[in-house]
């Protein structure tokens, strides 16, 4: 059987923005009091307009957004104007997106964007500075910060300005040139990929009007579309990304306290046992809280197009798995939590067993004293 030859990539003018999004954790919950200004920038709350019938009143999670100023950097073919935004998520985290221009002649180009690196240095670190600053500037309005910020939960987004070619069939035009998007979206050579890889990489796409794609990939996806319909998209992701972020502390947060509790138990069973009890009571009704919110996030339902992005999204995350490991967790916390409050009943019954018994011999060593 023949190998089929890669169809080239489009060679005409590709102009667009990486969209790069960061998210941190940074405490576990902030206050519920909107906040006016952050990083001498005003806040407000952000909002979608929709594109797409749907039903009238639509479910969506509002943030709080900051714009940050414009500032001129040199990227990897010139001088570029990165626009910068901030959401804060009340559950305790931050999501930055980052916006990078780019005109280049193939998606080839594109590649050098994956891990961006200016003049200044890389985009990471500056975005990690960010964040740090961020967070002190927030530290009176969040309760229980963490001690040390976390490497970010990163996601980058190419996004072009369709509609693309002379034709605005883009799943024709995905057909044609499936081997150059998944050799953009793995950050590998398309020549060099096997067509299994090819396939995994770009099966999980989707799309609305004939001239939009999206194409979602483990930390990276292609998204094609007019300017102005892109926030949508870019919003779902932005949440998807947020809630990995959060599992992931959620989930080491869960072993920390699983391995504390075994140590504070081995090591004095009798005088830690109480204070594990109300550690791991605090920590259930803690977790139940930070679910529900969790899940506040993706009522979307409304847009029942993005609500598939989410879903996709979602499935390229693993946040299903994530949330199991979650939850196993606190099922094994539940557990030892009942079984010390079993283990405490039992204990202070047998000291009123034993006090009863004590009171009676007391009770009749004096009656006999008495006759004595």
């Amino acid at each position: 059987m023949d190998t089929p030859i890669p169809k080239p990539a489009p060679t005409g003018p590709l102009t667009g923005e990486v969209v790069y999004l960061y998210a941190y954790d940074i405490a576990y919950e902030m206050d519920r009091q909107p906040v006016a200004t952050l990083l001498g920038q005003p806040l407000v709350p952000y909002r979608l307009d929709m594109d797409r019938r749907g039903p009238r009143h639509q479910l969506f999670y509002q943030p709080q957004l900051l714009r940050l100023p414009t500032r001129e950097r040199i990227g990897p073919h010139g001088a570029v104007a990165v626009e910068t935004t901030v959401k804060l998520i009340t559950i305790g985290a931050i999501s930055i997106a980052v916006r990078v221009p780019f005109s280049v002649q193939s998606l080839s180009e594109l590649r050098a964007y994956h891990d961006l690196e200016f003049t200044e240095g890389s985009l990471t670190a500056e975005t990690r500075r960010l964040a740090e600053s961020i967070r002190a500037e927030l530290a009176p309005v969040i309760r229980r910060p963490i001690d040390q910020l976390m490497d970010e939960e990163a996601y980058t987004v190419f996004c072009l300005h369709g509609p693309l070619g002379e034709t605005p069939d883009t799943e024709a035009w995905l057909s044609e040139h499936r081997r150059d998007v998944a050799a953009l979206l793995t950050q590998e050579e398309g020549g060099e990929l096997s067509e299994q890889e090819v396939v995994e990489s770009t099966h999980r796409h989707l799309t609305y009007f004939r001239d939009d794609l999206i194409v979602l990939d483990w930390d990276s996806a292609l998204l094609i579309d007019q300017p102005a319909d892109t926030a949508e998209a870019l919003h779902i992701l932005e949440l998807a990304n947020l809630q990995l972020a959060e599992l992931e502390a959620y989930d080491r947060h869960l072993d920390t306290t699983l391995v504390r509790s075994y140590r504070d138990l081995g090591n004095s069973p009798l005088r830690r046992r109480s204070v594990v009890i109300r550690e791991l009571r605090e920590l259930r009704i803690d977790m139940a809280r930070v679910n529900d919110e969790l899940s506040n996030l993706s009522k979307f339902f409304g847009d029942w197009h993005l609500a598939r992005v989410y879903e996709e999204a979602a499935a390229r995350f693993h946040l299903a798995d994530w949330q199991r490991s979650v939850q196993e967790k606190l099922k094994t916390l539940d557990e030892l939590h009942q079984m010390l409050k079993s283990d405490q009943g039992n204990r202070w019954m047998m000291i009123l067993e034993v006090t009863v018994v004590l009171l009676f011999i007391i009770d009749v060593v004096m009656l006999f004293r008495g006759k004595g």
